[in-house]
């Protein structure tokens, strides 16, 4: 059984050493399929939300006054994401706010979340779709997954829908012959496919008498038609 923890969070503003985290959403996966399973608190920051990040996410100051501040809920929250691989859109992000929130709190403090440990979907969708638009609004009209409820980011919301997104990326689910569901791939395919593409390097194998004797024969040929494609030779 592979169980996934999709994650998104929303902030006061982007620099985690002084910022903080007001709303944190999770969605359970099992198989890569939700199951239904979800955790959301809004969160008392104990400071000012930056103008730009009510903008995106509409969450004011007097909205966050009376909610619960990190400390309390830090312990559900863990519990929740149990054993499960984070997976996270832009996971430096919201991994560095939240091992700046575990910071915080009082001894003992959980474990620093690794980010080689966490799927980020950022990188897997860099690799799958190379210069082109990939956060969360371009890779849903991408895969026609309907986003019509965001008119603001918020993180539960934001993390079903890169659930869906997360699928698709690793091709979708697909129907075995028993037409019962299989799963896309496992999670270490995942991190496979988020690693950068290593570069290939063809070298020619022809040996400088070989190499002669074809520039000969290209020599007495009246105006090939592939003439105008060949480029050089890479060594």
């Amino acid at each position: 059984m592979i169980r996934e923890i999709v994650l998104d969070t929303e902030t006061t503003s982007t620099d985690a050493k002084v910022d903080r985290i007001i709303e944190v959403g999770c969605v359970e996966l099992v198989n890569h399929t939700q199951t239904g399973r979800t955790f959301h608190r809004y969160i008392n920051p104990q400071r000012a939300v930056h103008p730009d990040a009510l903008a995106v996410h509409g969450l004011t100051d007097a909205f966050l006054s009376d909610k619960p501040l990190f400390a309390a809920i830090a312990t559900d929250l863990l519990a929740f994401i149990g054993d499960g691989t984070l997976v996270i859109h832009n996971a430096p992000f919201d991994v560095g706010f939240l091992n700046a929130e575990f910071a915080r709190l009082p001894a003992p403090q959980p474990p620093t979340i690794q980010l080689d440990a966490v799927v980020d979907t950022l990188l897997i969708a860099r690799r799958k779709h190379a210069g082109a638009a990939n956060n969360l609004d371009a890779l849903c009209t991408r895969y026609g997954i309907d986003r019509s409820r965001r008119t603001k980011h918020g993180a539960l919301l934001d993390a079903q829908i890169l659930a869906e997104v997360y699928v698709e990326l690793l091709g979708g689910k697909q129907v075995g012959f028993d037409l019962g569901p299989m799963t896309a791939l496992p999670v270490a395919a995942a991190a496979e496919a988020a690693r950068p593409a290593t570069p290939r390097v063809f070298k020619s194998r022809l040996t400088d008498a070989e190499r002669a004797r074809h520039t000969a024969f290209v020599g007495t040929l009246k105006t090939p038609v592939w003439a105008d494609y060949i480029s050089e030779e890479v060594e």
